[in-house]
């Protein structure tokens, strides 16, 4: 089999075809490896490789097809981003604090996916310590999007979105603490799933932080993989007392694509600054979509209050806490773009952060009696697409639409359903003039993995978008 045919094809795929002998796990990897010297020096996804380890792993998972016994995952390549804790890989966190940190320990999540068969090809960048949207950081550099190599793939999981998106493994994973999924999948033309809050356990960690907002999730190029990879990852470990109890299901399983019948709400305003012309209007054409599939769309907005000042709050006073018995040095080595988050930091007041938990009480009310009247919020998962990188890195574009914004205000879609915990996807809906992907956000009710993966798994049967894939990932 060509190599090009093995750089697309999914986790499911490949999982058929090692059972029936016609690929294995070898071979891919193999395959998988070589794509990955070839193209990844151009966007910078994966930054530390486990080439090594990776074809153990996959001789291991040949053995375990040959003695009828494989794993969920046997035999799939998958990257770790570089937030999360892997033994015996460097974990960096885009940090030179922690440039040459080697775990002693995997995260929960990791001793999943290791135990399922997977095959870690390696880790994922990230902006230092995953504070912004756009990654960059002084250790490795910037990612850049495969679509455009002058532009950002996004953050924090940007690695990891710009990896898949190029056929660097069929799935990854990321994790999301105010979008950090869904913003980079949405610009590098891939799907990315926030589960609920707790869904999949959180331990341990590098450094303090996001404690009640992070969320760890899929990467993938089709939404089936990304019911597959959460089948492995979800379910409760009392390291982490945020973790809920099993769902008992199986999302791969109970996956479908009918969405008769299904309330949905559309915005394209919620309470962001400005939207593109170009994002409005073609996510508002992806929400008919879902009309023409037999659900009841209408336009409808939950007015939530805006929370950019809030979300503020909690990054800067906890990036201070974090690191306070190493502030010299914090302040010494972080990205420079960083370095006031720390002085920031210092500004703010107790009063400020109980004020911004009662804040989340406000959204939390008003989106709970949204979603009384509605299934599914659908929303652009950015305000933009993907923008011009600057050195020395950046926050978010200055303008939208013509407008001045604030840094935050181009991931305002996002970062709010951080704050309630509900889960929410980015699923690829279009392309803009210039050629750069565009997502639209599924916002589901607590709890309710399974309504957000039915309607991104309708959209994705009645607008395919796995076939196409980005300049940077074609090999000369």
């Amino acid at each position: 089999m060509k190599d090009e045919e093995i750089q697309w094809m999914s986790a499911c795929e490949l999982i058929e075809e090692y059972r029936s002998r016609n690929l294995s796990p070898v071979e891919v990897t193999e395959t998988i490896i070589r794509l990955t010297e070839t193209i990844n020096p151009a966007v910078n996804a994966i930054v530390t490789t486990t080439f090594e380890l990776a074809l153990e792993q996959a001789k291991k998972s040949e053995r375990a097809y040959l003695s009828g016994s494989p794993g969920p995952l046997e035999g799939i390549p998958i990257t770790i981003k570089d937030l999360i804790v892997t033994k015996g890989i460097k974990t960096t966190c885009g940090s030179k604090l922690f440039e040459n940190y080697v775990p002693e320990e995997d995260a929960v999540l990791v001793e999943r996916v290791r135990d399922a068969g997977s095959v870690i090809l390696g880790k994922t960048n990230v902006p230092e310590f995953g504070l912004v949207a756009v990654t960059d950081n002084v250790v490795f550099g910037p990612t850049l999007n495969p679509w455009d190599l002058k532009k950002t793939a996004g953050g924090s999981s940007g690695g990891a979105a710009a990896a898949v998106s190029c056929g660097l493994g069929p799935i990854a994973v990321g994790n999301d603490g105010g979008g950090s999924i869904r913003i980079p999948t949405s610009l590098c033309g891939v799907f990315g799933l926030k589960p609920q809050f707790g869904r999949v356990p959180s331990y341990p960690h590098v450094v303090r932080g996001w404690e009640t907002m992070n969320h760890e999730g899929p990467i993938s190029r089709t939404v089936p993989d990304a019911a597959l990879l959460l089948d492995v990852m979800a379910g409760p470990d009392d390291k982490d007392r945020f973790s809920l109890p099993d769902a008992d299901l199986s999302y791969l399983e109970t996956l479908c694509n009918d969405v008769k019948g299904l309330r949905m709400a559309y915005t394209s305003c919620l309470s962001v600054d400005a939207v593109d012309g170009e994002v409005a209007k073609i996510t508002g054409e992806a929400a008919k979509v879902f009309e023409e599939l037999g659900a009841l769309v209408v336009e409808d907005d939950p007015r939530i209050p805006k929370m950019d000042a809030d979300l503020t709050i909690m990054v800067t006073t906890e990036a201070l806490v974090a690191h306070e018995n190493r502030l010299d040095e914090a302040r010494e080595k972080m990205f420079p773009l960083y370095r006031p988050f720390l002085e920031v930091g210092e500004i703010f007041k107790a009063q400020d952060i109980v004020r911004t938990n009662f804040k989340r009480e406000e959204l939390w009310d008003r989106i709970r009696r949204f979603f009384e009247r509605y299934d599914i919020l659908l929303t652009p998962t950015t305000a933009c697409p993907a923008f011009d990188l600057k050195e020395g890195g950046m926050l978010g574009p200055d303008e939208i639409d013509g407008k001045p914004v604030s840094p935050a205000s181009w991931v305002g879609f996002t970062f709010p359903f951080n704050f309630t915990g509900q889960p929410a996807a980015s699923v690829p809906c279009g392309f803009t003039s210039d050629g750069l992907p565009v997502g639209i956000q599924i916002v589901g009710r607590r709890y309710d993995e399974q309504t957000v993966l039915r309607a991104a798994h309708a959209f994705e049967t009645a607008r395919p978008w796995r076939h196409q894939h980005p300049p940077a990932s074609t090999v000369s």
